[in-house]
């Protein structure tokens, strides 16, 4: 894994998008790297921990270019980048890699094909970056985020989700309001299974099933309609993306 101002001169007009081949083939030469090849791009939403840059090859045979790009509309510039040239487990072991060596949070973008793509490929791993909750450290592939990623991508799209589906949650207290909003996450997590929900939960399993028809009422969606529970689970999507926790979350935009 490499670093360095001559590393970072390469890699922008790479990482901004639309390099002309004569860009894309100059920076090959400079970086040791093929042409084509399975690349994918790291964004980092906080410092590169110093034992991910070092000289060579990872474990799995995986090749580190770290840099930085500007950012597009709705980035913070500078953002810590890396390049990476895959070895055979992909971007799911890069992912685990940046985990192990306590970076985070992260985005990983697909696989693209070539030095030529790794600007699509940073915005793709941005817009991941952008489904990690606030405060977390986690790494993720946009490729496990899909639905959230396109939350984030419509930010005023996203607002009125929330709103629509769970504004009326607003009119409770905030404990209540929690402790529904918990208890959904909750349902979701064990398989739609009321047991184990109460289970997890430390309560009975009619507890549960009552505060599941609460917030049925409430939102005016049946967990049993499929099409209804995917406003439900996008909408929780965007409560957990929000910098406001639910027992916060005091209005919602008309």
């Amino acid at each position: 894994m490499r670093r360095g101002t001559r590393y970072g001169a390469l890699l922008g007009p790479l990482l901004a998008g639309g390099a002309t081949p004569a860009l894309v083939a100059r920076a090959a030469r400079g970086l040791g790297l093929p042409e084509r090849g399975r690349y994918a791009v790291v964004v980092l939403g906080t410092a590169v921990p110093d034992a991910a840059v070092v000289e060579g090859p990872d474990a799995d045979g995986s090749r580190w270019w770290w840099g930085a790009a500007e950012g597009s509309p709705g980035e913070v510039d500078g953002r810590e980048v890396a390049v990476v040239l895959l070895g055979p487990a992909g971007p799911a072991r890069a992912a685990a890699r940046l985990r192990e060596l306590g970076a985070g949070p992260g985005g990983v973008s697909p696989v693209v094909g070539s030095l030529a793509e790794v600007g699509a490929a940073r915005r793709l791993a941005g817009t991941a970056l952008l489904t990690c909750e606030p405060g977390s450290r986690e790494v993720v592939r946009l490729d496990e985020r899909l639905p959230a990623a396109l939350l984030v991508s419509r930010p005023e799209l996203s607002t009125r989700l929330l709103a629509e589906v769970f504004g009326p949650l607003l009119t409770l207290v905030p404990a209540e309001r929690s402790l529904l909003v918990e208890t959904l996450e909750t349902w979701l997590e064990c398989g739609g299974s009321v047991g184990r929900a109460a289970a997890r939960l430390g309560c009975h399993r009619n507890t549960v099933f009552n505060r599941l028809r609460r917030l049925e009422r409430l939102t005016a969606r049946s967990l049993s309609r499929p099409r209804e529970l995917v406003d439900l689970v996008l909408a929780l999507d965007v409560l957990r993306l929000s910098s406001a926790p639910p027992g916060r979350l005091s209005s919602a935009p008309p």
